[in-house]
């Protein structure tokens, strides 16, 4: 038989008649094909007679059926192609019943509630973790930067204490009379002045000297006239207090310093805290956050905080009376 004898038997028979003519023509047996694939001759007479069914699956009945037109000596490739034309029919039908099956509807709709459920969790999860970061986290953060921002702005430099002189005012006067010079630093050395003033005698020893007789001693006549009276001079004041009184609503960060740099509040305020200093005025006030203020009094009159700037909800003024 020819290669178009093929073909054209090929075009008119079943796969199983092309295996089974080409087994009888070389002589062979059900029984020799099977033992040489190590099969049951149930599983070649079913290949023959086209009873696929009794394959377990698509896989298998490909790799027998390859095996087989080797063994009779057909094209193997060519009987494959075959093989499909003739099960896709069969797939077909079976892919009509799977979707004809209501079971098979219903585990496909459970798996599609699955991968939603997963993805709706998913979104729940990160959407709770994006909360906790902005309500706890970064005003945490926000609020421990601005406190030491506002503590390393605010923070008065260390104050110099001048030196103390070496001597008093009075020891002072008393060196320059005995010197002649205006001040102990241009006088010599003091060593030199003690030691000079230690040789002489003490005061005490000197006798005023007396007037002879013949000298007249002038007296100088004392014109007494009434001291123009002079107009009391009036102390200055006194330091002037003032009293500062805030409330909040949230979480705030204050500092108030009084006329003289002390620190009197520095501190975060809590909602419902009241906040009371008073101090020297003017009073320097810092808030870090603006928004958080119920209200603010100043000797006992509110305080309008929207009139003063604010920059990034913090403001700093000063009160004066």
């Amino acid at each position: 038989m020819t290669s178009d004898d093929n073909q054209h038997s090929a075009g008119n028979e079943s796969v199983g008649q092309q295996l089974k003519k080409a087994r009888e023509k070389q002589g062979l047996s059900v029984s020799q094909i099977a033992e040489a694939q190590h099969l049951r001759n149930g599983v070649i007479q079913a290949i023959e007679s086209g009873d696929y069914k009794q394959i377990d699956s698509e896989l298998f009945l490909k790799g027998y059926v390859r095996t087989y037109a080797k063994q009779v000596g057909l094209n193997a490739d060519s009987i494959i192609a075959d093989l499909n034309i003739e099960l896709e029919p069969a797939r077909l039908q079976k892919a009509r019943d799977l979707e004809a099956n209501p079971l098979v509807n219903i585990e496909r709709r459970r798996r599609r509630k699955r991968r939603i459920a997963k993805l709706l969790l998913l979104i729940l999860v990160a959407a709770i973790i994006a909360a906790v970061v902005v309500r706890v986290v970064l005003p945490k953060l926000n609020s421990e930067d601005v406190a030491e921002e506002q503590s390393a702005i605010t923070d008065p430099a260390p104050e110099v204490k001048a030196p103390e002189p070496l001597l008093e005012p009075e020891q002072s006067a008393s060196v320059s009379e005995a010197t002649g010079y205006d001040s102990v630093d241009d006088a010599p050395e003091l060593s030199s002045v003690v030691d000079v003033t230690a040789d002489e005698q003490p005061m005490s020893d000197f006798e005023p000297a007396q007037p002879e007789a013949d000298e007249q001693v002038p007296v100088v006549a004392e014109n007494i006239e009434p001291v123009l009276a002079q107009p009391p001079v009036s102390e200055p004041a006194g330091p002037v207090s003032g009293v500062l009184e805030i409330e909040f609503t949230g979480d705030c960060w204050v500092q108030v310093r009084d006329a003289s740099g002390n620190r009197l509040a520095s501190s975060l305020q809590r909602a419902g805290d009241k906040l009371q200093v008073s101090g020297e005025a003017p009073l320097k006030v810092v808030i870090g956050a603006v928004d958080t203020v119920a209200t603010i009094s100043f000797q006992g009159e509110p305080v309008d905080i929207g009139g003063f700037p604010v920059v990034n909800n913090r403001s700093e003024f000063t009160l004066t009376i």
